[in-house]
């Protein structure tokens, strides 16, 4: 009887084990390979899920920070990319549709980082061609965090790789707008997200 149960126990063994055996081959190998050209994005002034410094901190409405956009660098673009947009964006703002922070688009597709306080029109540090939208603040430029006091928000950055070299957008086209005109033309997106709150 406890030989039969035995043998029992070990056919049934063999079977789990052959069964697990076969998944494995019908699974797709995971190699570096696969895993290449995943469009990524870093940031030294924004470390993923941390808060936001005061140094990216608006600097009205209550808030006092030095309102300077974060620096960025992204790499493993896919081969047909042409151009970057960068968005930022928060989903939390009390506003319905959440608050745009900042807005750059047609950023060359040989550039791969921007530097801190690229997003100040008056420092003139976008590469050559790029363009800033109006943000929610009702300017083009950077506009840092200033939630109303309560929970911290999220602020997410995004980098997005297109297919285009430039966006047919109008000048004073709204965040919005530039964001749909974005989507429409992403073949990979990366992002960050940061939370600050006061």
């Amino acid at each position: 009887m406890r030989r039969t149960v035995w043998t029992a126990a070990a056919s049934l063994a063999a079977m789990a084990l052959a069964a697990s055996a076969l998944m494995a081959a019908n699974q797709p190998i995971r190699t570096a390979q696969s895993t290449a050209g995943k469009l990524t994005v870093t940031s030294t002034n924004i470390s993923p899920g941390g808060k936001i410094a005061d140094a990216q901190v608006y600097n009205s409405f209550g808030c006092k920070g030095g309102n300077v956009s974060p620096e960025l660098s992204w790499s493993s673009a896919p081969a047909g990319a042409k151009s970057f947009a960068i968005l930022m964006h928060d989903p939390d703002a009390p506003t319905g549709s959440g608050w745009w922070h900042w807005v750059v688009y047609n950023i060359p597709a040989n550039v791969s980082s921007l530097p801190a306080g690229a997003g100040d029109p008056k420092k003139s540090l976008l590469p050559s061609g790029a363009l800033e939208g109006r943000t929610d603040f009702g300017d083009p430029g950077y506009g840092g965090p200033c939630p109303p006091p309560g929970k911290p928000h999220r602020y997410y950055v995004r980098v997005y790789a297109l297919k285009v070299e430039k966006l047919e957008v109008p000048a004073d086209a709204t965040a919005a707008f530039v964001a749909f005109s974005v989507r429409m033309h992403t073949l990979a997106t990366a992002e960050l997200m940061g939370t600050y709150g006061r």
